[in-house]
């Protein structure tokens, strides 16, 4: 049999390898910021680019596109290539994904510091952002079906199949969530409302999470171990079964996320039955890693490769037995806004993402330099202190999520709230948040541990070339089943029809659940008082997008006796049919804002944003101090604004459209003439003035400047429904 010579592009393993390494370091030290920053909120004072409402997606993104990301590519573009014994598909296309994946990284850590935001969790980055993506995710999926078309090997190796998922998979997800109406160059509306939006939303989301973060790292769990360990899969037949059980039935399981929200329960309680089926896939994917494993327990006491994979493993299985525990109704309403689910949240990337990336690094890279790792005694420094940061950062947030479910719950006996206030709840868990910033910096330092190792590895060894190999040609079979050969057999050869019936399987749960929430209006009851958003309020609400406010508030209220309680009536669907995005939330720093509309007069909330503990002493709320700076607000897209609100169906008249900046400039100055009522106010304002004149700069109007359009948007939350008055 003839041999054919070929190179395998280890140049752009490598690229990739870096950008993980380079990024890993940005990301996780962006995150320790954060966790410092609930310790000294105003660490950061003044500075609007350094507000912790705008660097925490830039923390997600971070870690989860340009970390996880690159590590995924770096083990896809090694793997597939020995798998399939074929150079990738085109080199341009290679270096096309990698270098436009790098600017759309940067292109994120430019804008969401500077507040373009659309605030849609894990979908943040505005349109011209979300177009790249999808253009340089489709060239990723060319580059690979291209290589499988090329192949010299028959058939499709378990890892591909999770390849191949995930290209489908977030192409599908990411097109969908992010269809908007650009106002501007950097400025969106998504074309859905409300319930809608949110269900789209964590559609997208929590599948982010399932084909982001889960199907590549399994697909290259599938790869490394075996090869780490020297050992086959433990089981072909449970591959299979883990593969097509697990890619049907995540993609169900986005409503639990919205469990007893305004969102229709029959979505709800669908989310809920598919959560709970989720973990056979899930599990029997961690006990095929773990059970390749036997016969070699005592290589992994000896490498720390297959450490950080036995460990990333074993958090794989405890994020994927507690997700489906989490979607159960009754454990939802103690964890669900809590900080149970950022320890949730973490184990899986922290372990899961983390390890798995740091052990295929290490082992990579000493094969591409043709040496030995610059020192094994590091590398298991580096598991063991990465171990202990993972610990340290997750059981204080399992305790703070445990305390605050306790607190926010619990009633005297006369019937009113043990912790009325809700700073109480936050006080409390502060030391827990101290032991979560000790954690995060123990797992920063193997990360920077890794980064030391890596580079005296490289400096030590040879220059990362292309690999010179040969492999025989491909010898072409017929397209039919052969006699004999099992269907799933002849789809392993089959690239093109795995594809397409790997996308059935995915939007089959999409389908059933979106198209009759979107379709049928009457699942979506509208309420005669609710109003569109004034003008002002409209700017208002931008701003509070801008500075990233949801990422600490909810505005949906559940419904049980304590939030009623606190906050008011529970969530109806037809309070937010006018909300583009929705902002509902999902973590709560702070109390629920639904309602917080008139329960404090407007010098309350000027005061408030401008220094939160002079108002509630312990707050861990930044000031907002750039909202008062002696400049005009931008309404120069406010009229623009308003006409795509109209175009995705809000019921603006022509006269309101037509003047919107006149309407808008008459709402301002009768909140300006509120805050005239306290004298600090006033005293201030005329202090203002003269120091402005005394500079020889022009004085803006405080009506003319982005706290007033703030304090009536927040002023406006929960207004128009009757409420009962919970204050008292």
């Amino acid at each position: 049999m003839e041999m054919e010579q070929f190179y395998y592009d280890n140049k752009i393993v490598k690229k990739f390898i870096y950008a993980t390494i380079l990024f890993g370091v940005v990301g996780m030290l962006v995150g320790l910021t954060l966790a410092v920053m609930y310790l000294f909120p105003n660490i950061t004072d003044g500075i609007s680019w350094l507000s912790y409402g705008r660097l925490r997606p830039l923390h997600t993104n971070a870690v989860i596109f340009a970390f996880v990301g690159n590590a995924f590519f770096a083990g896809m573009y090694y793997s597939l290539q020995r798998l399939l014994k074929a150079r990738m598909f085109s080199d341009f296309l290679s270096n096309l994904h990698f270098w436009g994946w790098q600017l759309i990284i940067v292109a994120a850590a430019i804008t969401l510091p500077l507040g373009y935001t659309s605030s849609k969790e894990y979908a943040e980055l505005e349109w011209p952002i979300d177009i790249a993506i999808a253009l340089i995710w489709v060239v990723m999926g060319i580059n690979m079906i291209g290589t499988m078309l090329r192949r010299r090997e028959r058939h499709l190796y378990v890892a591909i199949w999770f390849y191949l998922a995930t290209f489908v998979t977030v192409a599908v997800l990411h097109i969908f969530n992010n269809i908007e109406i650009p106002v501007s160059a950097l400025k969106s509306y998504s074309v859905y409302a409300g319930v809608q939006d949110a269900l789209v939303q964590w559609w997208y989301g929590h599948n982010a999470v399932a084909f982001f973060l889960t199907t590549p790292f399994l697909g290259l769990m599938y790869y490394f171990i075996p090869k780490v360990a020297n050992r086959p899969v433990y089981s072909y037949r449970l591959s299979i079964i883990h593969f097509w059980s697990l890619i049907f039935i995540y993609i169900w399981a986005g409503p639990h996320h919205l469990l007893y929200s305004a969102l229709p329960n029959w979505a709800q309680n669908l989310g809920v039955a598919f959560s709970v089926m989720l973990i056979a896939p899930s599990w029997g994917g961690m006990i095929n890693g773990l059970l390749t494993l036997r016969g070699a327990w005592d290589k992994v006491r000896e490498e720390p490769v297959l450490k950080f994979f036995v460990v990333a493993i074993t958090g794989y299985g405890m994020a994927t037995f507690e997700g489906p525990m989490l979607s159960l109704k009754n454990v939802n309403a103690i964890a669900h806004y809590t900080d149970w689910i950022i320890a949730h949240v973490h184990v899986g990337a922290l372990a899961w993402n983390g390890f798995m990336s740091f052990g295929i690094i290490y082992w990579l890279i000493p094969r591409m330099t043709k040496s030995n790792l610059f020192s094994k005694k590091l590398a298991n420094f580096h598991f063991w202190i990465g171990t202990l940061g993972i610990i340290l950062y997750a059981l204080p947030m399992y305790v703070a999520g445990f305390q605050q479910a306790s607190m926010w719950k619990q009633f005297n006996p006369d019937g009113t709230l043990t912790y009325g206030n809700f700073l109480e709840t936050v006080t409390a868990i502060m030391p827990l948040y101290w032991m979560r910033a000790i954690g995060g910096t123990l797992y920063l330092i193997g990360m920077l541990t890794l980064v030391y190792n890596i580079i005296m590895t490289v400096r030590a060894g040879e220059n990362i070339e292309d690999e010179l190999v040969q492999a025989p040609a491909l010898q072409r079979i017929s397209n039919s089943r052969l006699r004999g050969e099992k269907f799933h057999t002849w789809l392993e050869r089959r690239p093109i029809q795995l594809t397409i019936l790997a996308t059935v399987a995915i939007l089959i749960g999409g389908v059933i659940q979106i198209v009759p929430t979107i379709m049928v209006k009457s699942n979506i009851p509208t309420i005669s008082s609710v109003k569109p958003y004034t003008p002002l309020e409209l700017e208002g609400r931008d701003l509070y997008i801008r500075e990233g406010c949801v990422g600490c508030h909810s505005q949906s209220v559940r419904p049980f006796r304590s939030e009623v309680e606190r906050y008011g009536p529970q969530s109806k669907a037809g309070e937010f049919v006018y909300d583009h995005p929705f902002l509902w939330g999902s973590k709560r720093t702070g109390p629920d804002l639904l309602r917080v509309g008139g329960k404090y007069n407007d010098n309350w909330h000027f005061n408030h944003f401008w220094n939160p503990q002079s108002i509630s002493a312990g707050s861990i709320m930044p000031g907002y101090k750039w909202l008062f700076d002696n400049e005009p607000m931008d309404i120069s897209l406010t009229q623009k604004k308003i006409q795509v609100m109209v175009t995705l169906g809000v019921p603006y008249t022509e006269y309101e459209v037509a003047n919107a900046q006149k309407i808008l400039r008459t709402q301002a100055v009768a909140i300006e003439k509120s805050l005239e009522n306290d004298p600090d106010y006033v005293k201030s304002y005329a202090d203002s003035k003269k120091k402005a004149a005394a500079k020889g700069e022009k004085f803006i109007p405080m009506n003319e400047r982005e706290i007033v359009a703030l304090i009536a948007y927040i002023q406006r939350l929960g207004t128009d429904i009757k409420v009962k008055d919970t204050s008292k």
